[in-house]
């Protein structure tokens, strides 16, 4: 469960910069009037990506998606003006819907039932603490560096949260007894955190 709130966390916090560095990209080129179109653009492509997603028989691991959504992010930045951003969004906003899907839907599949609705909650504030921490995380490398810095950071953020997902959902379960009064072997087989 960690590893799936550590991977909610970098996802918003990723998406919350692309917003960002979308504005700050958009202003430096002096047409901030077209940010609609290219934010219309992305949530076309999440649509499409979710929808594309939701048909495949077989799911991604969430710590894939976010890995690849965070490779597709960081060249984004090379782009610099309208035009050229709407393209360069659709790579990202296609892995946007599904790696949000795949989140909430790890959450459901590792919470008991009779604890749903903390797990709920947790996965809810997991979110929130990534929009809260993307944007000035996003902001600080857009000060320091240039609009492009501003994706690069973003993508880092949702690259390092799928690595220390990944490694998290890697470890072994705990150790229990058995009746012999030995511990019993550990889950030697990976946690799929899908």
């Amino acid at each position: 469960m960690i590893a799936v709130l550590v991977l909610a966390f970098g996802t918003t916090t990723l998406l919350s910069g692309i917003d960002l560095a979308i504005v700050a990209t958009l202003e430096a080129a002096h047409q901030v009037s077209w940010a609609a179109v290219v934010v219309i653009v992305l949530g076309v492509a999440s649509v499409t990506g979710g929808l594309t997603y939701g048909a495949l028989s077989r799911p991604l691991p969430t710590w894939l998606l976010l890995a690849l959504l965070g490779l597709l992010t960081i060249p984004t930045g090379l782009a610099h003006d309208w035009r050229w951003l709407c393209v360069a969004v659709v790579g990202a906003g296609l892995l946007t819907a599904p790696t949000l899907s795949t989140v909430a839907d790890a959450v459901s599949g590792l919470a008991p039932a009779g604890v749903r609705g903390e797990a709920a909650g947790l996965h809810s504030s997991a979110l929130s603490a990534g929009f809260a921490i993307g944007s000035p995380l996003v902001g600080v490398a857009i000060d320091l560096s240039v609009p492009a810095g501003g994706f690069a950071a973003a993508g880092l953020a949702g690259l390092t949260a799928a690595l220390t997902g990944y490694l998290l959902s890697r470890r072994p379960a705990a150790v229990s007894h058995s009746g012999s009064g030995r511990p019993a072997a550990p889950d030697r087989a990976p946690h799929r955190v899908a």
